[in-house]
């Protein structure tokens, strides 16, 4: 289960002995929730809101009212109680994929098999924080003798954010510049419904990435414009402690 959003803790403290203003992000506890024992509830998400996720077996997703999402795993036997008791609270909806999905796209959170995969480095997905020093010092992770050099140089293409306008562009959407020249793909799309605008994400050639450089996609057939925009589109919400 991920429970992120503005009434995460409201709603989930209700069934969870223990404190959560004390768990912060990415740390976590076992505890039971709403009476159902071997829970780990992690401070955690893939959202960008503040939000918790709680593992044990099986998963559903409910939706939080504002536009936040509840991912669970609970055992098989308790789905239906757990269910019936979180949506007696009014700040609990069901929901679909497509919010999670949304959500973290306004976060700038990458979707593996889309934005990032077996082919991509680090340094191309603007993911270099992942690498600690000692790691880049020492080059013991597989795929070191190429990332390393690709650190401390410049790669062809790199991940960016785009927010454009007209219809809402999708993964495999060409980018193209000013000119109409190819020179990216989009890798994953959506409106956004924070903003009222579309956004997306996708890999251009090195020399186009600076943000606020004017670009264009091509959506259906018809060219329309788009700008290199700053990531996340959303500012994150990760709780770090009172």
């Amino acid at each position: 289960m991920l429970n992120a959003g503005p009434s995460m803790a409201q709603v989930l403290q209700k069934g969870v002995g223990d404190d959560l203003r004390k768990l912060t992000f990415m740390t976590s506890v076992l505890t039971p929730v709403f009476g159902i024992q071997g829970c780990r509830v992690t401070r955690c998400g893939y959202t960008g809101e503040d939000g918790v996720e709680v593992a044990s077996f099986k998963h559903f997703r409910l939706f939080l009212g504002g536009g936040w999402l509840l991912f669970i795993s609970v055992p098989s036997g308790d789905v239906v109680s757990l269910t019936e008791k979180l949506l007696a609270d009014t700040e609990v909806k069901l929901a679909g994929l497509g919010a999670r999905d949304s959500l973290r796209l306004e976060a700038g959170l990458c979707l593996y098999g889309n934005d990032i995969d077996e082919t991509t480095t680090p340094v191309e997905a603007s993911l270099v924080w992942t690498i600690g020093k000692r790691r880049r010092q020492a080059r013991d992770f597989p795929g070191a003798d190429i990332i390393v050099p690709q650190i401390k140089a410049k790669t062809q293409r790199k991940r960016v954010g785009l927010i454009s306008t007209g219809p809402p562009v999708r993964q495999h959407t060409p980018i193209l510049s000013s000119d109409g020249r190819v020179i990216g793909e989009v890798t994953s799309g959506c409106p956004s419904p924070c903003l009222k605008q579309n956004v997306a994400m996708g890999y251009v050639e090195a020399g186009f990435s600076k943000v606020g450089t004017s670009i264009q996609v091509e959506v259906r057939k018809k060219v329309v414009p788009a700008v290199v925009s700053k990531m996340p589109f959303v500012p994150t919400k990760y709780y770090m402690g009172q």
